[in-house]
């Protein structure tokens, strides 16, 4: 685990997600919400201002930043879509494989415990 990213550790069930779900493509506000809610298997609703909140703070510490994205609807509008920063890859990945080694830990104390 990167040094520089311990002290961002651990991260909050919401935040994960909101960053796990960035990582394939940039998405905007409603999709991460719905994906979010998916990828939790529904332990996860945002609300919006939940959600934005969330946002902001990752923006404040630099783990994602805004992309444009053209409205689907050709309305000629472009929608803020977010996208995970290099720091974001580097956090997210950072709380992987802590979550990883808890994993491991509990699977090695448990192994052979009558159940």
């Amino acid at each position: 685990m990167a040094t520089e990213t311990r002290p961002y550790l651990p991260l909050t069930e919401p935040t994960f997600y909101i960053m796990l779900c960035l990582t394939p493509e940039p998405r905007h506000g409603y999709a991460i919400t719905k994906e979010v809610e998916a990828l939790s298997e529904g332990r996860v609703t945002l609300s919006t201002s939940t959600l934005y909140g969330a946002l902001k703070r990752l923006l404040d510490q630099g783990w994602i930043e805004r992309v444009e994205e053209p409205d689907q609807n050709d309305s000629g509008r472009v929608r803020k879509a977010y996208t995970l920063t290099d720091l974001g890859r580097r956090v997210l990945e950072a709380e992987f494989e802590r979550l990883k080694m808890l994993v491991a830990v509990a699977n090695e104390r448990t192994a052979g415990a009558a159940t």
